[in-house]
């Protein structure tokens, strides 16, 4: 009897699934869930496995090549979640599947291009054959980009559609390469490469006989007194010790010995080499101290009690409800989330534990692996193919229980999920927007744990509006931490110490000043700090033109002067926010992007650098103005680095560090710059949104918002929502020991609501205006949107392939008689051009605008649900 499969091919933008059967002699055991190579017209692709049957309604199929992996890729869970994204991202299942894929090991079909022989004499110049066109007529009517093509084919010879990427950026080269296969100078050929990751192998030695027979023989393994006897007597000896197999770096590293010694000792029978399989896990150089559960506040008990019980509802069958947990920042989420996974673990079940990507600090990590020792993997887009790969086949085979990571982390392949946290549920890199599909992974892991009968535990100090305004209506359950937990005074004093903190048994004792909280001997919570306002266009009028008000001037003076540390918020990478001519008002731009470019004192590659932030173009600073070509080039504008060079300019002895983008591109950086700033080997650290999530800093009393008000202007409905969030969370960076703190946001508009509310930790009082706001326009929690957007090199082209679809869609609207859906645009994105591709979208909003949709051939269009931004 024929066996049939169901496959979801990798091949973009191919949507549906295809059938296959297994050839008459296959004896391996296959399930779904299962990566196979299967042929795919004139390709050799992959695909997995979604369905066996005994019949197929497809009259014709052809058999599978080969199993890659003898163990499912993915589980039946994932295989149905992405059965759902695919249906509401109107993305092909394929490409949903390939999310739940560690890197590397999914592949898709590619082209290898090679000269033919007509090819080889074209890019030659050689005459050929009477019967051939010769290569000089070819070489006259050929392109600049036909013959660079083939340049790079002779120089580097055959390439596959990748490398061309590489080699040919941003230039339309397919295009390129279909016209000279045409021609029949260049040859193309489908390929499907191996998987790019697999299991890394190390060389092992072991005692090949016993202790005591390798000690009789250690003074014959060599001639006396040489190094040689000497080198492979320790080898021997430390053999012994160890008493099974050892990796030979550690061979080396303890004898001093080479791969000579150790192939002389194997041949005379005392060891032997072998290879041995080793996980790259990024944990291993992690330092922790094992950590016990501190007591939990009587308002952490009440959460604790009602998060505990939906645990043991899920793991008896019952559903429940998505939960919210809102608490201010140190009201002790964190704990919360620890013994949530502590009782899922203990019920032989396994957890996921989401970050943002920007708040995956060590300091986070570092709480999971200290209660949870040897349990614990990590993902995130820092680490190697092979350390992600690693940690996903552990989670495959059961051998940990409990992954923290960015949203990637949420398709970890557990059979027995039981829990899924978001923390900072609120932020906007839980969206996947560059690539297909769209989706946002707090929506997604509430589906998700529904399906599985999981928990779905998501916790913010400034929640979304959408999933309050949810939780307010009952679609999630919502919890509380309103107050911030006083640290045991005694253990932060130690830690103060440690610190060589001044002044601290006096902070400590509670100084009733206005810059200290008070403390009460049996006290649990302490205050927020309090936050002051200042207005900028006073300060100017007062004749400062610094950078900093003179309020923030004389904390700062206050802050070094007695030991402790600062943080200073500012929402702009770079020296100086674009650059112009003082003549003619040229502003130095992107060629690529069209938006201005950024001044940087000193970058990775060069100092006085001009970088694109969108698209990464950098060019040095002109000497004269490119359209006028005056020498009057300004830098205007406030970023990170100018804010650094201020402080150092005000206070010659404080120690600095900067903490953004561009200090942060090697691996490990975010570990470096905060293990110094903790072990207060700088005074000030400066920085930008990453600065705002995961912190807990003792010796931090003061955190400046250099400039409050940046964003809160953009053309996005979500601007307000995202300024509030940002400087309430870096306001309370502040004040999260007895030592205190306080707040200063330097603006320009000191009576703007967002202001005002982050000013007084007023979630609820900028929720529910922010609310109104929304009900008014008709903005998200009130409607949905579908976002369109429309991308290539030529503008007018992009323009009518956006007109075209628009007037499609206003057919749409009318045949189904859903006058509801409202249609924006189509208009050019704020940021209307990128990476040398022109932006344009539509906009679609309603109450389930994406049904308009589905099932219709949209071409080449970027869709976004929900999506976090208008921009």
């Amino acid at each position: 009897m024929t066996t049939y499969l169901e496959v979801a091919v990798n091949v973009p933008q191919v949507s549906g699934t295809f059938h296959y059967h297994l050839p008459s002699d296959w004896e391996e055991p296959i399930t779904p869930g299962c990566l196979v190579t299967i042929p795919f017209g004139k390709q050799t692709v992959q695909g997995v496995v979604l369905e066996i049957s005994e019949d197929s309604a497809v009259p014709q199929t052809k058999p599978i090549l080969d199993l890659l992996d003898p163990d499912p890729v993915v589980t039946q869970s994932q295989i149905e979640l992405a059965r759902y994204l695919s249906e509401i991202s109107l993305t092909p299942l394929a490409a949903c599947i390939s999310l739940m894929l560690p890197p590397g090991l999914s592949q898709t079909a590619d082209t290898l291009y090679q000269l033919t022989e007509a090819g080889e004499k074209t890019a030659d110049h050689e005459p050929q054959k009477a019967d051939q066109p010769s290569a000089a007529n070819h070489q006259s009517s050929l392109t600049p980009a036909q013959l660079r093509f083939l340049a790079i084919l002779a120089e580097r010879g055959p390439l596959r559609g990748r490398q061309i990427e590489r080699a040919l950026p941003r230039r339309n080269w397919k295009a390129t390469a279909g016209a000279l296969k045409r021609l029949g100078l260049v040859a193309g050929e489908p390929i499907l490469q191996d998987p790019k990751v697999r299991p890394k192998t190390v060389r092992t030695a072991q005692l090949a006989c016993s202790p005591a027979e390798a000690e009789a023989q250690i003074e014959n393994i060599g001639r006396a007194g040489t190094l040689a006897l000497e080198r492979r007597q320790k080898i021997i000896r430390f053999l012994i010790r160890e008493g099974g197999p050892v990796e030979v770096a550690w061979v080396y590293a303890e004898s001093g010995g080479n791969l000579s010694d150790l192939k002389r000792l194997e041949k005379l029978g005392l060891l032997f080499l072998a290879e041995s399989e080793t996980i790259r896990d990024p944990l291993d150089e992690l330092d922790f101290v094992a950590a016990e559960p501190p007591t939990l506040t009587g308002e952490q008990a009440q959460v604790w009690t009602q998060v505990q019980q939906a645990l043991r509802d899920t793991h008896a069958g019952k559903p429940v409800r998505p939960m919210l947990l809102y608490g201010v920042t140190g009201s002790g989420k964190t704990e919360i989330y620890l013994r949530a996974v502590a009782e899922t673990l203990q019920q032989g079940r396994q957890a996921v534990v989401l970050v943002p990507e920007i708040a995956l600090t060590p300091q986070t990590v570092r709480r999971f692996v200290a209660r949870f020792p040897d349990q614990v993997g990590l993902v995130h887009s820092r680490l190697s193919a092979g350390e992600r790969y690693d940690t996903w086949r552990r989670a495959r085979a059961g051998l940990i229980s409990l992954v923290v990571g960015p949203r990637s982390a949420l398709f970890t392949p557990f059979e027995k999920l039981g829990l899924i946290v978001i923390d900072e549920s609120h932020d906007q890199s839980y969206y996947q927007t560059e690539s297909a599909p769209s989706y946002n992974a707090r929506d997604l892991a509430a589906v998700y744990a529904r399906q599985v009968g999981a928990v779905c535990l998501a916790g913010s100090a400034t929640p979304d509006v959408t999933t309050t305004f949810r939780a307010a209506r009952g679609e999630w359950q919502a919890l509380s931490l309103p107050d911030r937990i006083l640290a045991h005074k005694e253990a932060v004093r130690l830690q103060l110490e440690r610190l060589n903190a001044s002044d601290v048994s006096k902070n400590l004792e509670g100084s009733t000043g206005s810059r200290f909280h008070p403390l009460e001997a049996d006290a649990e919570t302490i205050e927020l700090p309090p936050v002051q306002i200042i207005d900028m266009r006073s300060e100017l009028q007062a004749g400062n033109r610094s950078i900093f008000s003179r309020a923030l001037q004389s904390e700062l003076s206050y802050v070094l002067a007695h030991g402790q540390q600062a943080i200073l918020f500012l929402n702009r990478r770079g020296a100086a926010t674009y650059v112009f001519c003082r003549d003619c008002g040229h502003v130095l731009k992107c060629p690529r992007c069209d938006i201005p470019l950024t001044y940087h004192l000193q970058s990775r590659k060069r100092a006085n650098a001009l970088i694109c932030h969108r698209c990464g173009y950098t060019r040095n600073l002109p000497a004269k103005c490119p359209d006028c070509g005056s020498s009057r080039i300004k830098q205007f504008g406030t970023g990170t680095e100018s804010v650094e060079t201020e402080v150092q300019a005000l206070f010659p002895q404080t120690r600095t560090l900067r903490w953004d983008w561009e200090t942060t591109r090697q691996k490990g950086a975010h570990d470096a710059i905060l293990a110094q700033f903790s072990s207060h080997q700088a005074d000030v650290l400066i920085g930008t949104q990453m600065l705002a999530k995961g912190l807990d800093l003792p010796l931090v009393t003061l955190v400046g918002a250099v400039l409050a008000d940046v964003g809160l202007q953009l053309p996005d409905y979500r601007a307000a929502e995202r300024t509030f969030q940002v400087l309430t969370q870096v306001a309370g960076r502040a004040g999260r020991s007895p030592l205190g703190g306080q707040v200063i946001f330097q603006t320009f508009q000191p009576d703007h609501y967002v202001i005002q509310a982050a000013s007084q930790h007023d979630y609820r009082g900028f929720y529910k205006q922010e609310l109104e706001y929304r009900r008014r326009l008709g903005y998200p929690p009130f409607a949905r949107l579908v976002r369109l957007e429309f991308r290539g090199r030529d503008e007018p082209q992009v323009e009518q392939a956006a007109q075209n679809l628009s007037r499609q869609i206003q057919g749409w609207i009318a045949q189904s008689n859903q006058h509801t859906t409202e249609i924006i645009g189509p208009v050019p994105c704020f940021f209307a051009r990128v990476s040398g591709n022109y932006r344009w979208q539509i906009v679609l909003r309603g109450p389930d605008p994406a049904t308009l949709l589905r099932g219709q051939n949209l071409g080449e269009v970027r869709v976004e649900l929900d999506p976090p931004s208008l921009l």
